[in-house]
Formats: C-alpha cells, structure tokens, sequence
C-alpha cells in the first residue's frame, strides 16, 4: 500500500452549499500538491440539519447584525486567494436539492458522476437556475449532454434513495453538522476555511504512515 493510498480523505457535500462549490474549486490543487484523491461522498443537507437541529445560515444569520455583511467580504476574499472565478450567488437560494442528490446516488452507481457533478454545479452557482424545478433540471442537465431520463430514472430506485439516507446519517453518526465536511482519515473538519488545516492534516497522516509502509515492506 503507498502512503497515498493510506490516507483516505472524504468530502461531503451538498449541492445547495455555495461554500461547499467553492471547495470543490480548491480541492484539485490539494490533490496535486499531496497526492491524495479525495472521495465525494453525496450527503442529504437538509437531512443532516433535521437529524442534527441545525439550519442553513440564511435561517441562522438572518436576524444577526453585521455577520452576514462579514461572510459576503470573508467569501471574496477566499475567491481572491484562490483566483476563483465564474461564482454567483444563486438568486433561488435556497434550493431543494433531494433530487439532485438522488441524482449524485445514481449517478455514481451509473459511472456518470463526475459529468453530472460538473453539470449541476454549472447551473447551479455559475449560470445559477431554480434547480428544484423539474423541468428546469431537465432543460439544464440535457443542455449539458446528461442523459437525464436514466439518471432520473435511477434515483427513484429504492437502492438509490436508501443510501443517500445512509450516508446522510452515516455523516451524523461520525460528528458532521452541514457541508462542506472532510475527513481525513477519521479527522473530521468543516467548513471551506479549513481546508488548509485539511491539507495539513494530509501531509502529517502522509508521514505517520511512512513507518508503517516500510515496516510492512520489511516483515
């Protein structure tokens, strides 16, 4: 087993989390630089903040004076230090992403996720649409080249609905809250800001794990 290979680094999102794209726009320069691929695990948004009592920000944050004015500058400037560009906020935000997360399910389970990931977020915080609404989904996700009959029709399949519960509680069960959540082995970290702790993490399980691998390799 190489050191990659023992270091097993999970990101959980939800496509209704702007914070949660814009770690997906930063995670590639982290597998560059480590080595290390991270595994996108779908997770029901929604469902975590039923199962945790927890609520999205903009439930949260609504009646807080000046916070959300701060985490409008905090997000430009997370776009500066990574040279983002192509983000705008979703004027539907927020959107009911059930489908679109059975939709990640089946996707996986029909070898098309990384298409179909790469689509949604396009149209959901690039060339932002009411994603909730079915024809609207159906109209972008074709626009882009999915087949989106096979994939709806996928993510109706018992199969596929019962494991998005399981893995939206299996993220409850491990200590998550919301999206964007990592783990880095059993290390869990939240929140886009913490990818650089994220990327530490990383590198300090890379070394741990180099004893362990030459050991190995001597017995």
């Amino acid at each position: 087993m190489s050191n990659a290979q023992a270091v097993k680094v999970q990101f959980l999102f939800d496509f209704g989390s702007p914070n949660a794209y814009l770690s997906d726009r930063v995670i590639p320069d982290i597998e560059r630089r480590t080595g290390v691929k991270f595994d996108y695990v779908p997770v029901l948004l929604g469902g975590i903040f039923k199962l945790t009592g927890n609520a999205s920000p903009a439930e949260t944050l609504r009646d807080i004076k000046n916070k959300r004015d701060y985490m409008t500058i905090e997000t430009a400037r997370f776009l500066r230090r990574h040279s983002i560009t192509g983000f705008n906020p979703n004027p539907f935000f927020p959107v009911n992403t059930l489908q679109l997360m059975r939709g990640a399910v089946a996707a996986q389970a029909l070898g098309l996720f990384e298409p179909y990931f790469r689509a949604v977020y396009h149209h959901m915080w690039e060339e932002p649409k009411k994603m909730d609404d079915p024809q609207v989904m159906r109209s972008a996700l074709t626009a882009s080249g999915l087949d989106f009959d096979l994939i709806a029709a996928k993510s109706q399949e018992p199969a596929v609905k019962n494991r998005l519960m399981e893995l939206t509680q299996d993220a409850v069960n491990r200590g998550a809250f919301g999206s964007p959540t990592f783990f880095v082995n059993d290390e869990m970290f939240f929140g886009k800001d913490q990818l650089r702790d994220v990327e530490e993490e990383i590198v300090a399980q890379l070394g741990a794990a180099k004893p362990r691998v030459a050991s190995a390799a001597g017995a």
